[in-house]
């Protein structure tokens, strides 16, 4: 039970959820515990892709922590909530409405390594306490801006239409939260004004893609939230390789864990391999210095002879250090 399970998110389920769900499916199918951790927090209104990871792979999650992110999200204009989503309350409102050339326009800015103030609704501790856990108290939050990096950031092709079943938005309107996209572009030639609009962004860690929507919107001279977030890519994982949750009742029926989980050497796909020699293995397994190593400084993760993942290592002037080391026994 070394491994991964991509799960597509659904809206309302919190991640420690999921995680939870995943531990209940294996026990249920006699596979017995083990352990088990996500790599990279999504919000209840958040959809899309989750890692869960399984056994060893639990030691892998703070690198998918530090990973970039892709993200699609709408933004509905004329209405700023104090939790920057449909959640929350009223606090701001604006008749001002943009074109699709001023939305164009503004994104450049929005492009890059930036600066963002978080939401006061986020897990970021102030003095100890969580910053949301204030600001439900009604207590001001202040955080301070951070840097981080937006490396792509464009209009997306697939734009949602409201359905049924969607809820009120703060302002009254229909709500996309938790539907599907249909590739129909809200909004028109780009003289007209739009209500809402939906973006994709390729982001660094960090990054607050509710902090990002309320910026764009205060740019244009308006407000905004977020209406829809569906996370598309964590890591080397995307929408691709994500299963339902609707799947894991083939593990409670006894089905083989192979049917769902990927392999351990998944979640490093996006770093790159250094083969040791087997007395190199051997050093290396020791918690030893492996020196002599010609490669370019960096991550690694380091394999053997029989292509098993020994640990995740960092090279530097030709010497390999253990920063994680890994046990298949």
């Amino acid at each position: 039970m070394h491994g991964w399970i991509i799960l597509d998110k659904p809206y309302g389920l919190g991640s420690t959820d999921a995680v939870t769900a995943i531990k209940r499916a294996f026990r249920q199918g006699g596979f017995g515990k083990f352990k088990v951790g996500h790599g990279g927090t999504l919000d209840p209104l958040a959809t899309g892709v989750l890692p869960i990871a399984l056994g060893e792979a639990t030691k892998l999650t703070g690198q998918m922590l530090n990973g970039d992110k892709t993200y699609d999200f709408t933004v509905r204009f004329g209405v700023e909530t104090d939790t920057l989503d449909v959640e929350g309350k009223r606090v701001a409102e604006s008749d001002v409405r943009p074109t699709l050339a001023e939305i164009e326009a503004v994104l450049p800015r929005f492009t890059g390594p930036i600066e963002q103030v978080p939401p006061a609704f986020s897990a970021l501790k102030v003095d100890g306490h969580r910053a949301y856990d204030l600001a439900r108290a009604g207590e001001t939050v202040e955080l301070a801006s951070r840097s981080v990096t937006v490396h792509a950031l464009t209009i997306s092709h697939n734009q949602p239409v409201p359905r049924a079943g969607g809820g009120p938005s703060p302002d009254g309107a229909s709500s996309t939260r938790g539907q599907e996209m249909d590739p129909c572009l809200r909004g028109g030639a780009d003289g007209d004004r739009v209500e809402e609009i939906t973006l994709s962004a390729h982001v660094s860690k960090g990054t607050y893609i509710r902090s990002l929507a309320r910026d764009i919107a205060q740019a244009m001279g308006t407000v905004g939230h977020v209406t829809m977030l569906r996370r598309s890519q964590a890591g080397p994982f995307g929408l691709a390789e994500a299963i339902s949750l609707d799947k894991l009742d083939e593990i409670r029926q006894g089905a083989a864990p192979e049917d769902v989980i990927l392999p351990f050497e998944a979640g490093l796909a996006d770093i790159p391999a250094l083969d040791l020699t087997p007395d190199q293995a051997r050093r290396l397994r020791m918690g030893q210095v492996v020196t002599g190593i010609a490669a370019h400084d960096g991550r690694y993760w380091a394999r053997g002879s029989d292509d098993a993942p020994l640990a995740l290592v960092s090279l530097s002037d030709h010497e390999v250090r253990v920063v994680r080391g890994f046990n298949f026994g």
